[in-house]
C-alpha cells in the first residue's frame, strides 16, 4: 500500500492531516502523482462517489468596484478592457436560471461586483431568487460582498440557500494581495451567512506568490470555518492588473493542491472553478479524482470551456452529474 493511500484510510477513519503530512501534499513528486490522486479519489468516492455537481455563474452586476484586489480585473486599479454595468434587471436574471435548468445545472450562482449590496439591490435579488425558487426550485447561491446581518437574514428568508465570500488567500498572505478589506472583514461575512442560516461558501485563489505553507494554511482555515462547499480557482492572470503576467502554476501541481484541499475537507463540496482551463489544461479530467464540482459556462469577465466539452470530460470519466432532484434532497440535509 503506498503512502498516499495510508494516509487516505486515516482521513476516511476521522484523522485529521498534521501540517507535516499537508505539506507533503504538496511536495509529492511528480512521477508519484497518479499515485496521490488514486488516493484522493478514494475519499471523495467514500463521500460522493462518482457524482459531480455542476455550478453556473451569473455576472450580476460587473466592474464599478473600489477595492483594490490585485487578481481582479473589475477592481478600482484595474486597467483591463472589461464590461462594466450595474445591477442587470430581473429578466435577465431569470433568463440566466432557465438556462441553468435547461443544462442540469442544479446551482445557479448571482455574483455582483462591489464591497458589498446596496439594500436596493438585495431588495432586486430577493426578488428574483423568489420568482426562480418557484419556477426552478435550482439551489441559489449569492455572491454580492460583505453582508449586514439583515442583509443576510432576507436573502436567506427569501430562498438563497448559499452565500458566497472566498478567503481567496491566507491570512499571511492578505496585505500583499489587497489592503481595501482585510481577511477577518471575509471571514466575518461567511459567519454573517451561517447565522443567518445560509450555507457557507468560502474558497480560494492559487498561484498569487503565495508559498506552500499559505496553500496548506488556507485549506486548514476553510475546515475551521466550517465552509461547506470550497471553491478551488488558479489565478488566470489578466492584463490590466497588478497580477498581470504571474504564471507559477503547472497542471501537476494543480492537481496536488486540488488533493490537498481533498484530504483537509473530506465531505466537503470542492469545485475546480475560475482558471482551471488554462491552468490544468488536458489534466482537467484527473482534477476530478480529488474536487467533485465544476462551474459550466464562463466566470465573471473570463470565458470557460464550451458546456459541451465538459459533459464530453465527465462521460468519459464515467460520472454522474448530480440531478436537481438530487439537489433538493442534499439540500433538505444540510
Amino acid at each position: 500500500m503506498n503512502k498516499w493511500v495510508e494516509l487516505a484510510n486515516g482521513v476516511i477513519a476521522g484523522n485529521q492531516l498534521s501540517n507535516e503530512q499537508a505539506l507533503s501534499i504538496l511536495e509529492c513528486p511528480d512521477e508519484d502523482v497518479l499515485l496521490l490522486m488514486h488516493a484522493a479519489f478514494q475519499v471523495r468516492k467514500q463521500y460522493f462517489g462518482k457524482k459531480v455537481k455542476l455550478n453556473m455563474i451569473l455576472n450580476a452586476k460587473s466592474g464599478l468596484c473600489p477595492e483594490n484586489c490585485g487578481y481582479c480585473s473589475q477592481s478600482s486599479i484595474s486597467t483591463a478592457p472589461i464590461t462594466s454595468y450595474r445591477m442587470v434587471d430581473k429578466e435577465a436574471i431569470l433568463e440566466g436560471a432557465k438556462r441553468a435548468y435547461d443544462l442540469h445545472v442544479g446551482t445557479y450562482c448571482i455574483v455582483a461586483s462591489g464591497r458589498g449590496p446596496s439594500n436596493n439591490e438585495i431588495d432586486h435579488v430577493v426578488e428574483a431568487v423568489r420568482e426562480i425558487k418557484n419556477s426552478y426550485g435550482l439551489k441559489v447561491c449569492a455572491c454580492l460582498g460583505i453582508l449586514k446581518p439583515e442583509q443576510a437574514e432576507r436573502l436567506k428568508e427569501a430562498g438563497v440557500d448559499r452565500y458566497n465570500h472566498n478567503i481567496n488567500t491566507s491570512a499571511n498572505n492578505y496585505d500583499r494581495i489587497t489592503t481595501s478589506h482585510t481577511y477577518d472583514d471575509r471571514v466575518g461575512t461567511v459567519e454573517t451567512a451561517k447565522a443567518a442560516g445560509m450555507s457557507p461558501c468560502s474558497g480560494v485563489i492559487i498561484g498569487m506568490k503565495e508559498a506552500k505553507q499559505d496553500v496548506v494554511d488556507m485549506a486548514f482555515s476553510l475546515n475551521t470555518l466550517g465552509a461547506e462547499s470550497i471553491p478551488v480557482n488558479f489565478l488566470n492572470a489578466i492584463d490590466g492588473t497588478p497580477l498581470e503576467g504571474i504564471n507559477e502554476l503547472s497542471p501537476l501541481y494543480c492537481l496536488k493542491v486540488l488533493a490537498l484541499f481533498r484530504f483537509i475537507n473530506p465531505t466537503k463540496e470542492i469545485r475546480i472553478s475560475g482558471g482551471r482551463e488554462v491552468n490544468l489544461r488536458s489534466l482537467q479530467p484527473l482534477g476530478l479524482y480529488a474536487a467533485n464540482s465544476i462551474f459550466v459556462g464562463d466566470y465573471l469577465t473570463t470565458i470557460g470551456q464550451e458546456e459541451i466539452e465538459d459533459y464530453k470530460m465527465l462521460r468519459d470519466l464515467g460520472f454522474e452529474i448530480e440531478t436537481i432532484e438530487e439537489m433538493k434532497e442534499s439540500l433538505a440535509t444540510e
